[in-house]
């Protein structure tokens, strides 16, 4: 990984909690994560009152994205407490003007690292209670049943923070904990790398393989903090009828690949598609593959790391310096 990977047991939790419920009564909420059904999950939390601030936590169970529930509170003032990736994603929406800066407080906490809740769904399996949850600053122990499992982060964490190069977050209004050093490097994601050892047949196979499985329930576009446009969604219209609720593997691909055809250029590589999925389909490494096109046709561009820079879909050149059309025959 870039950068070392933990449990962020000596984040300054207490010290944030201080700064929201300061900062609460000037707001409509403050979103950050709270204990879920168990120890062992954890779901988005709405602080509205000082005793929703005592709710919060901090760790690598951490995983949902804030920033995805942002543009639903358009024109009210709102606080939410971001990983670097979540930032990401709100620089992103801001890049493409769907919140205004002046109504949004960012709270941030340098990142170590998010478990891979599939892996650990998988390890622990069908449970009757979870007895214990204990972290300390290489991994989580998670005792159900009587039975103990250990996750260390190195081996645990999520695809994307192997190769994560903004742990802290890019926009913030107050920080706290000190900024994580990352190892420039060059970084391959796994999701991606899967893809890139096989032939253009073998991935077609792949894909089709997926789409079999895929419930087109949505989950991939419902958590994307990106796919803004609910209402109005392709997958949904009826006038034009643009798709087909078929449940056919071609039907499927096809929306899966316009779901990532609408990300171009503007993808940060949360990873919240392909958490959500309850299949654990690895959507996440079509957005990779196509970020990297985008960042090698545009002077290496990432998504979601300057709030003032213009996506460069949202552009127009009559010549693109990489893009020579003029050529072509």
């Amino acid at each position: 990984s870039l950068h070392p990977l933990g449990t962020g047991q000596k984040a300054p939790l207490d010290e944030l909690k201080a700064a929201i419920r300061a900062k609460l009564p000037e707001l409509e909420c403050v979103i950050g994560w709270q204990q879920g059904y168990d120890a062992a999950h954890v779901v988005p939390l709405f602080m509205k009152t000082p005793e929703d601030v005592d709710k919060l936590v901090w760790g690598p169970l951490n995983v949902n994205n804030p920033a995805v529930y942002l543009p639903q509170f358009k024109g009210k003032k709102v606080g939410v407490v971001v990983k670097g990736c979540d930032a990401r994603s709100i620089a992103e929406l801001l890049q493409e003007r769907l919140i205004s800066r002046e109504d949004v407080s960012i709270f941030s906490i340098p990142c170590e690292g998010v478990l891979d809740m599939a892996r650990v769904n998988a390890e622990l399996g069908r449970y009757t209670k979870i007895d214990s949850v204990s972290m300390d600053e290489a991994g989580v122990s998670i005792t159900a049943d009587g039975r103990e499992h250990r996750f260390c982060m190195t081996e645990c964490a999520q695809g994307k923070c192997y190769g994560c190069t903004t742990p802290g977050a890019v926009i913030a209004d107050q920080r706290f904990g000190a900024p994580v050093k990352v190892t420039p490097a060059a970084h391959t994601p796994p999701e991606l790398a899967m893809l890139d050892a096989m032939s253009l047949e073998e991935r077609m196979g792949f894909w089709k393989a997926q789409m079999e499985r895929c419930l087109r329930c949505y989950a991939c576009r419902n958590a994307c903090p990106m796919c803004v446009c609910r209402d109005h969604c392709i997958s949904d219209s009826r006038e034009p009828h643009w798709m087909s609720q078929a449940d056919s593997a071609r039907d499927k691909l096809f929306f899966q690949a316009i779901h990532a055809l609408h990300l171009a250029g503007r993808c940060t590589g949360c990873g919240e598609c392909q958490r959500a999925c309850p299949l654990g389909i690895p959507i996440l490494a079509l957005r990779q593959q196509i970020a990297r096109a985008v960042g090698n046709l545009f002077d290496g561009y990432k998504a979601g790391i300057d709030p003032a820079a213009v996506p460069p879909l949202l552009t127009y050149a009559v010549d693109e310096t990489h893009i020579h059309e003029r050529e072509w025959k």
